[in-house]
């Protein structure tokens, strides 16, 4: 297991009253935060998300109301058999209650399964996979902040509308991806559109041309990026290189965060249509959360992803109040279902039966340099797309959960 040792990965709220303590297993409440600590996906998950972790359960007020709650954090790698060792371990020896985050949907689907089996609880920002609340979902997990379907439902179905109607999708090439791809290929196809091909690529790969000449020679409109982090950067810059915009075709990138175009910068950026579950410049109470998180990691501000962790904590925490245990994952899981969601960066909203956290999504468009007023003001707002159309419709999941 490989894991970053500085303060933010291994944290804890001490306090406990003794009659608090003894309600809780072994009276800790332990939340374990894993993903890509050093790799593509690090700037967007990473050391922020504990950073997130740990501004809920300070919000909370855990140590407080005499609950004694501690944050582990470890690396996955990217690689599904490193993330089952590390939370095997966790669940059977190391006592945590709860994993969160978990980007790289291989190994969230890993770990959605081995949740189930320890019936522990399972919190999922960072992965995408819209089967995670599909044919896989669970009564031990939640999906917290964007998925495959919603990505799809937004960019792609905006996309097409305005004229982009024939596409070529560059699809990084595991489970995240693949889905990615397929729900916004029937996105663009139930809405009059038609894909003309695909490619794969590896994971991390960071030579983009044989992929963006195929994409070239499609001729298609648009050229879908089913991928994220560093591969969707790497893309984009190599495609500017190639003067794919100059050459009349456009880039959508499916799955783009606000630490992603930090990267690129706004002129490489700019004119990006995208859609994300939370914009820290919305609004004053994303400003304040942003404001607070910003010099706790390296000055970024938060992603989507991070915001989602945050939120996903809070909730869990309020579950655990209120049954005043945290022994059962599947009660657990119930209970924040029963409760509506009132956090200050997703607003209200309800967990549904399958798992899905349903709450608006936004259509955003990358400004353009001189639209920029001050450090990371980078979107625009083009749609608010409501929390009942944003999210694939409960009987369309095939989730077991679900009854009719």
């Amino acid at each position: 297991m490989k894991c970053i040792r500085h303060a933010a990965c291994l944290a804890a709220l001490v306090t406990s009253s003794a009659a608090g303590a003894q309600q809780i297993t072994d009276g800790v409440v332990r939340i374990g935060v894993m993903n890509d600590m050093s790799s593509l996906y690090a700037d967007i998950s990473g050391p922020g998300a504990i950073v997130a972790a740990r501004m809920a359960i300070e919000d909370f007020g855990a140590a407080e109301k005499g609950l004694k709650v501690e944050v582990v954090g470890a690396d996955h790698q990217n690689k599904a058999d490193v993330g089952s060792n590390i939370v095997r371990k966790w669940f059977d020896v190391d006592q945590v209650d709860v994993i969160v985050d978990v980007p790289t949907s291989s190994i969230a689907l890993a770990v959605n399964e081995i949740a189930r089996e320890r019936n522990k609880v399972f919190l999922i920002s960072g992965a995408a996979s819209s089967d995670l609340t599909g044919a896989k979902c669970s009564p031990n997990s939640v999906h917290w902040t964007y998925d495959t379907w919603a990505l799809a439902n937004g960019t792609g179905k905006a996309t097409v509308k305005i004229g982009g109607d024939t596409w070529f999708f560059v699809t990084a090439d595991y489970a995240f991806g693949h889905a990615l791809e397929r729900d916004t290929a029937a996105v663009v196809e139930a809405n009059g559109g038609k894909v003309v091909g695909k490619v794969r690529h590896p994971l991390n790969t960071s030579d983009f041309s044989s992929f963006l000449l195929q994409a070239q020679a499609s001729k298609a409109k648009i050229i879908g990026l089913a991928n994220a982090g560093g591969d969707t950067i790497n893309a984009i810059k190599q495609a500017a290189e190639f003067g794919v915009v100059q050459g009349r075709q456009n880039i959508a990138g499916l799955l783009v965060f606000i630490n992603d175009v930090h990267a690129l910068g706004l002129r490489a950026a700019q004119g990006l249509m995208l859609t994300e579950a939370f914009y820290w410049d919305r609004d004053d109470a994303t400003r304040a959360f942003a404001k607070r998180f910003a010099p706790q990691y390296k000055g970024n501000m938060p992603s989507m992803v991070q915001a989602g962790v945050y939120a996903a904590v809070l909730h869990y925490l309020k579950a655990v109040e209120a049954l005043k245990s945290d022994a059962d994952g599947k009660a657990v899981v119930a209970k924040m279902k029963e409760m509506p969601t009132d956090d200050p960066l997703f607003r209200n909203g309800v967990i549904r039966a399958d798992g899905r956290k349903i709450h608006d999504m936004f259509l955003l468009e990358v400004k353009k340099p001189e639209e920029s007023k001050y450090p990371w003001d980078y979107y625009k707002l083009r749609a608010t797309i409501a929390a009942a159309e944003a999210f694939r419709p409960l009987k369309e999941g095939a989730c077991p959960l679900v009854s009719g």
